[in-house]
């Protein structure tokens, strides 16, 4: 099939004789008379070459070209220009205009502009196959890391899943022989001691099969708009008692002027109860117990974020090394008690809210642990607040 051209001059004798010797080229020749006919020819055939006049009546060659070039800057456009437009042809190249030939036309002078353009044409087509074939290999190359990459994570949480099992077993073979020995002594306080080792890691494997659940299912939060210190003040409901029986005291310090926010309070609540659990198993596991343990629960209002929840106490806190694996899976530093998926599950929830979670903790003075929540666009928000009201 010949290859198109868009021959543009006002001047009809040129045109009848540019299409004759374009034609005995081999191209099919579409003519204009004006740079308005030849926008509108354009519209209709794109043809991948223009052959346009500068100076032309109304709209110049100048404009075709620049208004070409917006609708498909891949158009070869060669101008044609008399002997003084010297400049204007200068300036065309400007606007990528492909080369300009003189008047009068020498068959010669033309066929260099248009291999010129065609070579250009093949060097784009050339260059988007090279462009498409390494986005594809980048593409497989990316898709083969990531799979070494997931694999390498299963990996390690099969190690990590597997060395807890085994702290699992531990603790049962000792509650079993516990028990044993119960039965053979018939000692009720070795069958108590016994079922109770048995019984708490029992629970712990319970805990790890649901945090497991939790953290595998790809849960979508569910936003709506809510206060909040209404997560904050459910878990102090649920922990007040568990605090109270291990001498510890729960504070909440919250900022009652904090308007709706837009989160799941469900995932939220789960973080929250998350970090106070810990807090009250680190004020537990406090060494010098001579001084009260605390908790203490905030809410504020923190610049560019909707909400900031802190859970600090008075703790054990963390070392150095501790610090660097808090978000690790199954990293506990709660023993037999722990599932070492908490925070992690806690990072997670935050992170699908598109928050951040950080922490600061110093051995022996304890931990607060800091999670900020984004504002929504004014406009959702203020709906969704009209909502809740």
């Amino acid at each position: 099939m010949a290859e198109q051209i868009l021959l543009v001059d006002d001047e009809e004798g040129i045109r009848k004789v540019l299409s004759i010797v374009l034609e005995d080229s081999g191209y099919e020749v579409v003519t204009a008379k004006s740079g308005e006919e030849a926008l509108d020819l354009f519209r209709e055939t794109h043809p991948p070459i223009v052959l346009t006049d500068i100076k032309m009546p109304g709209m110049d060659g100048i404009e075709v070209l620049r208004r070409i070039k917006e609708q498909s800057p891949e158009t070869e456009v060669i101008m044609i220009t008399g002997h003084g437009d010297i400049d204007l042809a200068i300036q065309s190249l400007k606007f990528d205009a492909t080369d300009f030939i003189t008047k009068p036309i020498n068959d010669d002078v033309l066929e260099i502009a248009l291999k010129r353009a065609r070579e250009r044409m093949a060097f784009r087509s050339e260059r988007k196959r090279y462009t498409e074939d390494l986005e594809k290999l980048v593409e497989e190359k990316t898709g083969k890391l990531v799979q070494a990459e997931r694999l390498a994570a299963v990996g390690q949480t099969v190690s990590a899943l597997a060395h807890s099992i085994k702290n699992v077993m531990g603790g049962l073979r000792g509650g079993e022989f516990v028990l044993e020995k119960g039965i053979e002594l018939r000692n009720e306080e070795y069958l108590r001691r016994g079922w109770g080792m048995v019984k708490g890691n029992l629970d712990r494997i319970r805990e790890m099969a649901l945090d497991l659940l939790r953290y595998g299912k790809d849960r979508v939060p569910e936003f709506e708009a809510c206060d909040p210190n209404r997560p904050v003040r459910e878990v102090a409901d649920l922990m007040m008692d568990q605090a109270r029986n291990h001498g510890i005291s729960l504070v909440l310090d919250l900022d009652e002027s904090l308007p709706p926010a837009w989160f799941d309070p469900e995932g939220i609540h789960r973080c929250i109860l998350n970090l106070v659990t810990n807090a009250v198993d680190a004020c537990v596991d406090l060494e010098c117990s001579r001084r009260q343990g605390q908790v203490i629960l905030r809410t504020l209002k923190s610049r560019h974020w909707a909400v900031e929840y802190q859970v600090e106490d008075s703790g054990c806190g963390m070392d150095q090394e501790t610090k660097g694996k808090v978000f690790q899976a199954f990293f506990s530093t709660k023993g037999s008690r722990g599932t070492g998926l908490g925070l992690m599950i806690t990072k997670k929830i935050v992170d699908e809210h598109g928050g951040t979670i950080d922490f600061e903790s110093e051995t022996g003075k304890g931990t607060r642990f800091v999670i900020r929540l984004p504002a929504k666009k004014a406009t959702t928000q203020a709906n969704a607040g009209s909502q809740l009201l």
